[in-house]
């Protein structure tokens, strides 16, 4: 029997060989079953079979009838993810030629951008927004920005090698490699089909508009001038970092790496995020949203790929009416 899923975790290796040894004795079971069994007596059921540690079954009867919040057993001493190759494989095909082909169609410049009214007033503009427009743009803040953004997937590709040296798995860093170029296409496909479908003028556009406020003639023919929301440089750099800081949170428990890698993470979008805004190529609500958004699918990518343990609900959310003589109450609990 085959399987496409790659574990990020040395344990995988104990898991095969388990799984095997349970075939073993299901083909003994199913060769025994053909000779008559011997009587036996009834089995006891009042005592409930033993769960390994760490797990809780599925189909817990109590978690189906009850609406009280139930803790999960002691959960397992070491977070895993995994990955299945053909399923994430197709994830990030699809979204980078998504992604990569509305690239290609704004290069062409026959969607025409949004055109600023000549009547435009800085005053319409959230509060946020209009220091975008007041501020003397730094020619050196898109080369800053883009440095950024390059730290940010240079260290996309070194973390997961750090992680197979750290774990002594190639699995784990095969899965980690998997979960990172999934959380940048996935971000960078969702930017690029906002900025298309909102089509919002970039500071320099309005700019470019006051400038040429005397001129009835005046247009912008440049497509992406009209690509202002939302910031894909802060949407990549805030779903590496997010992603990045998952990780870290669920390997290094209780040592500096995981706050230290928050803390780089949030220094590294914040600053990427600010030259973009000097740069006069967006607004700070773009930057803002951009990076939500890319922070978003940081922590989703990664959640998704956590080994079965997560399917365990480890939050688990519920409401129990409680009897108060002539009345009641509804009280919400949930457990962590």
């Amino acid at each position: 029997m085959t399987t496409n899923t790659i574990r990020g975790d040395a344990t995988w290796r104990r898991s095969r060989t388990l799984l095997f040894t349970a075939s073993l004795m299901a083909v003994a079971g199913v060769a025994s079953a053909q000779e008559p069994a011997p009587e036996t007596k009834p089995a006891d059921t009042t005592t409930a079979p033993t769960e390994p540690k760490g797990t809780e079954p599925a189909n817990d009867p109590q978690r189906q009838v009850s609406v009280e919040p139930k803790p999960l057993l002691t959960p397992p001493a070491t977070t895993t993810f995994d990955s299945d190759p053909v399923a994430d494989g197709a994830i990030i095909a699809v979204a980078l030629g998504f992604a990569a082909t509305l690239d290609l169609i704004n290069g062409t410049g026959e969607i025409r951008p949004q055109q600023v009214p000549p009547n435009f007033d800085r005053n319409n503009l959230l509060g946020i927004d209009r220091g975008a427009l007041s501020q003397t743009i730094d020619p050196n803040a898109k080369t800053l920005s883009n440095i950024g953004l390059f730290t940010a997937l240079g260290f996309a590709v070194l973390d997961p090698v750090l992680t197979g040296l750290r774990q002594d798995s190639l699995q784990a860093g095969l899965v980690d490699g998997i979960i990172y170029a999934e959380t940048a296409s996935l971000a960078y496909a969702l930017t690029n089909l906002t900025k298309v479908a909102i089509r919002r003028p970039r500071p320099s556009a309005y700019l470019d508009a006051e400038a040429h406020a005397s001129d009835p003639n005046f247009t912008n023919p440049q497509t992406d001038s009209a690509l202002s929301f939302v910031s894909g440089h802060a949407a990549l750099t805030a779903s590496i970092g997010a992603t990045a800081t998952y990780l870290a949170f669920a390997r290094s428990k209780g040592g500096p790496r995981p706050w230290v890698t928050l803390i780089v993470a949030t220094a590294l979008t914040s600053f990427t995020s600010f030259e973009r805004v000097r740069a006069g190529s967006h607004f700070p609500t773009d930057v803002i949203a951009g990076s939500i958004a890319g922070a978003g699918v940081g922590i989703l990518v990664p959640h998704l790929h956590r080994s079965d343990d997560i399917k365990q609900r480890r939050v688990w959310i519920g409401a129990a009416p409680v009897d108060q003589g002539e009345g009641g109450t509804l009280r919400l609990g949930g457990v962590f």
